[in-house]
């Protein structure tokens, strides 16, 4: 890995970072109040013009209003959707309707680079969704996205 990464530890708050505010709001790793695994911490950020919402291992039952509201508009969100410790296929794609999410990035599901034998695959998930994109890589130019409601699957790298 290169260059000059910047770390971000915080449970909730606003905070400055080398791209500009980042937004921290607090929630929890289990659907019962953070006691069985935790507290978790959801990162909101714009980059590029893009407003990105990172939901970590995000295990509650649903989003709460307060949450919701500190989340604000998100163009892009990153959400588990694989179970076991953090929200299955039904809470992703519930978060992704509650934040009107322009394009969603699954994370945190069994895949062949990652066994994860206790999450599930993707494809409970997906098949909620009407438009699913699958990409070639990791990356995707967000130029080619003209109209959101699409989940972005990027391809998975095989390991080595």
């Amino acid at each position: 890995m290169s260059g000059s990464p910047h770390v971000i530890r915080s449970t909730a708050g606003t905070l400055e970072s080398p791209l500009g505010e980042v937004v921290a709001v607090a929630s929890e790793h289990d659907p019962a109040a953070g006691t069985q695994r935790g507290p978790n911490t959801i990162f909101v950020f714009a980059l590029d013009g893009l407003r990105i919402c990172h939901m970590g291992d995000f295990g509650q039952s649903e989003l709460r209003a307060e949450q919701r509201a500190a989340i604000g508009r998100v163009d892009l969100l990153l959400v588990p959707v694989g179970g076991g410790p953090t929200i299955d296929d039904a809470g992703a794609a519930a978060a992704a309707a509650a934040l009107e999410a322009r394009w969603i990035v699954p994370m945190h599901y069994r895949n062949e680079a990652f066994g994860g034998g206790f999450l599930n695959p993707v494809d409970p998930f997906l098949e909620r969704f009407e438009r699913v994109l699958r990409l070639d890589g990791p990356e995707c130019d967000s130029d080619n996205l003209t109209d959101g409601g699409a989940v972005l699957l990027p391809a998975v790298p095989m390991r080595q």
